[in-house]
């Protein structure tokens, strides 16, 4: 695997929804392992479509290719092995009695055994500070903890990329400066929805910006903001 070889390459992808509207038309995009993106644009702008084609959720035309294996229907398990989604709201993604199970249920769901599926548990909630709430119901934690224990259960699958849609939503500010912090330590490739540009600015360098399901402009985050008259506050 050479380290130029792309690590998440797309190339003309379209998506229509049932209505025959086009929410995805030709996207192009390619990032390096190691790299942080982040994805600007609207409401409806395609960020959110764009970014449900990667794990397969979603099947538009045109060609995905995820750490050097194209996307198809018959290696998706292997695709969603390589690429870890935590989404707006962690309730959607904690579910079971105690943190530790939450976070233990993507190794055992990848067919790890039931002791090494705990150890990884227990690396990714030292790694985001929740080691000692390991036995708590998820219920029971703030929304900065919760956040924190979805990306535990994220990391605990030991993926090669991250996608982050809308992470800092419902966080107050010293949450948010935690998850930065805790963000900006991983290695992983990392891709970033948000409309929180100042968070965009501090965790990325670079920023693609949606439009109408195109992307319109590529380039360093800051020269983005600045061209498409982007919020910064």
């Amino acid at each position: 695997m050479s380290h130029h070889q792309p690590i998440i390459e797309v190339r003309g992808l379209r998506y229509r929804y049932e209505d025959g509207t086009e929410a995805l038309c030709g996207v192009d995009f390619m990032v390096h392992r190691g790299e942080r993106v982040s994805l600007l644009g609207a409401n409806g702008s395609g960020k959110t479509t764009f970014l449900l084609h990667l794990n397969g959720i979603l099947h538009g035309e045109g060609y995905i290719e995820v750490a050097g294996t194209e996307l198809s229907k018959a290696n998706l398990k292997q695709i969603r092995r390589k690429i870890g989604f935590l989404f707006q709201d962690p309730e959607d993604q904690l579910f079971l009695p105690t943190v530790l199970e939450d976070v233990a249920f993507a190794p055992l769901e990848q067919g790890c055994p039931v002791e090494e599926a705990k150890r990884r548990a227990m690396a990714a909630l030292e790694w985001v500070g929740l080691a000692s709430d390991a036995h708590r119901a998820p219920h029971r934690l703030s929304a900065g903890q919760r956040q924190r224990a979805a990306l535990a259960g994220v990391l605990a699958a030991e993926p090669e990329i991250l996608v982050l849609d809308e992470p800092t939503t419902h966080l107050d500010p010293p949450s948010r400066r935690s998850l930065l912090a805790l963000l900006d330590s991983l290695p992983q490739t990392l891709l970033l929805v948000t409309h929180d540009v100042a968070f965009a600015a501090r965790l990325t360098r670079r920023a693609v910006f949606f439009d109408h399901g195109r992307i319109v402009a590529d380039g360093p985050i800051q020269t983005i903001v600045r061209e498409s008259h982007w919020s910064l506050d």
